[in-house]
């Protein structure tokens, strides 16, 4: 962990977007290598991004509408950059460099769910975008990281789902997601939230325990997978069976496997969530910065 906690911390601007006044246009197909090595100065704060890639193979604009927006200075290096789909994800920016982003997108006419990444360029881009207030700020969301196996022993019951498993696993995404942001996601329609529950299922994503009558005590899923990083989210114990560990063993587990995919697992937590920071640290996380969300 040690090595890690050497790189750029994940709240500070990079070296390289401090520059005055960049150009900012959308990247290309042409820019995706240059992404890539910049995303990889810091892959623990920008594994968002890195998985994006990964999985579109490309910097450009996709077909589901997302783009990535990136800034450059006069010798035409990219400096930050900023994804825009359902979400607005800074990524390498330094807060000097988040109002000419937020230029850009204050001329856009698109919605977004929310903004969140590190602190710093998270909450600029807000402050650029006076037109969009947020139903709430979380402006201190340790990010955590772990390198190595979990500390704690993995709990054997908790595996990864499939989807046979769906009509148990979606009821309790559905519950964790009111629990943690305060409304349903599936208000409006309930296809494309349950399509994202079905992706992460058959990508292998998605692990939980079930308990004897097939309802599910514990899960949490992958949500962004790099070569180099995991992020866990989505993380939730079945209120009936809280207080009893679960999470201990069951962070474990997902740990355990995480690992089998890329060689660090990262998350990040409200600050005020003590009671799973507590459980975090116990598997093995360490902070290694701080992320903010934006919900609006």
């Amino acid at each position: 962990m040690a090595k890690m906690l050497q790189r750029a911390a994940p709240w500070s601007p990079s070296r390289r977007s401090d520059r005055a006044e960049p150009h900012v246009r959308t990247l290309e197909h042409e820019d995706t290598l240059e992404l890539c090595e910049f995303a990889a100065e810091d892959p623990v704060a920008n594994v968002f991004i890195a998985a994006h890639v990964l999985a579109s193979g490309t910097a450009g604009p996709t077909a589901s509408g997302a783009e990535i927006l990136g800034a450059f200075d006069g010798d035409g290096r990219l400096t930050a950059a900023c994804w825009l789909g359902a979400n607005i994800v800074p990524v390498g920016m330094g807060e000097a460099a988040a109002p000419a982003f937020a230029d850009v997108i204050r001329a856009t006419d698109r919605r977004f769910a929310s903004i969140f990444g590190p602190a710093g360029a998270t909450l600029a881009l807000y402050n650029g975008l006076p037109g969009r207030h947020a139903r709430e700020v979380r402006a201190v969301q340790p990010l955590m990281a772990l390198e190595g196996g979990p500390s704690l022993r993995p709990d054997p019951l908790v595996r990864i789902t499939t989807l046979d498993d769906f009509h148990a696993v979606a009821p309790a995404c559905v519950a964790m997601f009111e629990e943690e942001v305060g409304y349903s996601p599936v208000v409006g329609g309930s296809d494309n939230y349950y399509r994202r529950v079905r992706q992460l299922i058959q990508q292998g994503h998605s692990m939980a325990r079930f308990g004897d009558d097939g309802q599910v005590l514990f899960k949490a899923e992958l949500g962004a997978v790099s070569s180099a990083v995991t992020q866990v989210q989505g993380v939730w114990v079945n209120p009936s069976h809280r207080g009893m560990g679960l999470s201990h063993g069951g962070m474990a587990a997902v740990v355990a496997f995480a690992r089998r995919l890329a060689p660090t697992v990262s998350l990040y937590v409200n600050d005020y969530n003590y009671r799973a920071r507590a459980c975090y640290e116990r598997v093995g996380f360490e902070r290694v910065g701080t992320f903010a969300t934006v919900l609006f």
